[in-house]
């Protein structure tokens, strides 16, 4: 002991060097934060965060059983999570564009500004927010689903009590008569729609789905059939029941009764039923041990790829691109879907009356195709998406032509249900779980981003050529181009499951 006090500072600290790094070498996985202190190497602040990690790991697992234990149920605890995900998908409406578009007229009126800005503002927020979902899905990885829904939904809540003041926040900031008032409204209702994008468009309804996805191998297309039903039949009701509340309320107080439910009552049901890892638990996937055997489509993940490595099969792009694209065209002619009719000499009522037959058509394909999706190579649903794309798209070319119609309700609804499948199958069955939520937060920035600009590739087109069909002969030869290279789509596992 005397001798330890009558090291100098140099020695003291090479042998506290020496006994940290033979500790974090050992123990502990090793931050890569480097300082120097007399002129020796260190690990610090390391202790605070290796401590920090220490405690967020037995404090994840401790109340991975509060307020009940999962694993102590009578029946398989994932049929609950299928519940909760879908309720999680749910929540996130009010950030999805269906939602967004019932309180558009309102605060056009409201806030003073014209439709062009207020969609440029929604054009910038959903952009920005694409950019920020890879992160967000490396969070979901470390913290998991629980925690992360947790906060995305405290944020959705809270953004929609700002946006329920923004035109009051606005005159606060800005007098309506000053000159600069118009581009300080499009810049709050930018930060006001990137928050709202990204914490419920994006975040949520990733991570609510991808949570589904972790607790199924072998029954993880039927599941997410079952919970597609019950999202086409919530979301069809969500504008219904908004209108509902700014009718009895008004637009404001409907979006905090909104942002009171999500933000409260929401946070608390996820705190109570989500859950991340049936691994975590003492679980198993499906409830029993499944391996792939013999000549099996490989369901179970052999190699867990990083987002870099994912990044870098052609798989990846030939099943992103096409759900990319669905999304872009989606919004887009959602978007100008009255124009759409219009220009082709139909009815404003015509045209909002497809989207009845449209949901039927994807929740019939979203069921069936999630069962076959199970014993079917993803490829071939592949072939099925891009197909109803390429139906959507001639048939939207040529929609003045009676017979037309029903070739967009016939494609929109295929290509919708499809989508629905491959979006939650794909990427846990090719990729892993490990990392789960880099991929799928990587995808969701391509489908985000390429989804706020389907409305600006529409009015491009009508503005400049008189007519929607040029952008509709554009993502047709897109999607001719992407269905030949679909037949190189196949699953990266395959080549894992002979070593």
């Amino acid at each position: 002991m005397l001798k330890i006090f009558s090291l100098g500072k140099v020695e003291f600290a090479s042998i506290a060097v020496a006994t940290v790094n033979n500790f974090t070498r050992y123990c502990l996985k090793p931050y890569k934060l480097i300082v120097k202190f007399s002129g020796v190497t260190l690990f610090p602040p390391f202790f605070k965060a290796y401590c920090l990690y220490i405690c967020k790991m037995r404090y994840k697992q401790r109340w991975n059983n509060f307020p009940f234990t999962p694993n102590g149920t009578p029946f398989f605890y994932g049929w609950v999570i299928i519940f909760a995900g879908t309720v999680g998908v749910l929540a996130s409406a009010p950030g999805q564009t269906t939602g967004v578009s019932t309180f558009t007229d309102y605060l056009i009126d409201a806030i003073g500004i014209n439709r062009d800005e207020l969609s440029i503002a929604y054009l910038a927020g959903t952009i920005l927010s694409s950019f920020a979902l890879t992160y967000a899905g490396k969070l979901y990885d470390k913290y998991g689903a629980r925690w992360i829904s947790m906060g995305a939904s405290v944020m959705l809540g809270s953004v929609l009590l700002v946006l329920s003041q923004s035109d009051l926040l606005i005159a606060f900031v800005c007098n309506k008569s000053h000159s600069a008032y118009n581009i300080i409204a499009i810049i709050i209702m930018v930060l006001g729609f990137f928050f709202l994008r990204f914490s419920g468009q994006g975040v949520l309804t990733m991570v609510s789905r991808n949570m589904m996805m972790k607790w199924f191998i072998a029954k993880r297309g039927l599941v997410n059939g079952i919970s597609a039903i019950f999202v086409a039949f919530g979301f069809s009701l969500a504008p219904l029941t908004f209108d509902w509340l700014i009718q009895e309320y008004s637009w404001r107080v409907a979006w905090m009764i909104l942002g009171g439910v999500i933000g409260v009552f929401f946070t608390g049901f996820a705190f109570i039923f989500f859950r991340d890892n049936p691994e975590d638990l003492g679980l198993v996937p499906d409830g029993e041990v499944h391996r792939n055997k013999g000549k099996d489509i490989i369901v179970k993940a052999l190699k867990q790829f990083t987002l870099k490595e994912a990044r870098k099969t052609i798989t990846f792009w030939l099943f992103a691109i096409p759900l990319g694209i669905n999304a872009l065209y989606i919004t887009g002619v959602t978007f100008n879907i009255v124009s759409v009719f219009n220009e082709a000499g139909l009815s404003r009522d015509s045209a909002l009356a497809i989207f009845v037959p449209v949901s039927f058509i994807s929740v019939s394909v979203s069921l069936i195709g999630g069962w076959i999706s199970d014993k079917l190579k993803l490829k071939y649903l592949l072939y099925l998406l891009i197909i109803g794309e390429i139906l959507a798209f001639i048939s939207l070319a040529h929609l003045d032509n009676g017979v037309f119609k029903i070739g967009v309700i016939i494609g929109v609804g295929i290509a919708s249900g499809t989508y629905n499948v491959l979006m939650a199958v794909t990427w846990p069955r090719f990729y892993g779980r490990d990392n789960l939520g880099a991929v799928t937060g990587f995808v969701m920035s391509i489908i985000v981003f390429l989804s706020a600009l389907g409305p600006l590739l529409y009015s491009t087109s009508f503005s400049y050529s008189g007519s929607y069909s040029f952008a509709n002969y554009i993502l047709l030869l897109v999607s001719a181009v992407l269905f030949v290279g679909a037949l190189k789509a196949d699953n990266p596992q395959d080549k894992f499951a002979n070593k």
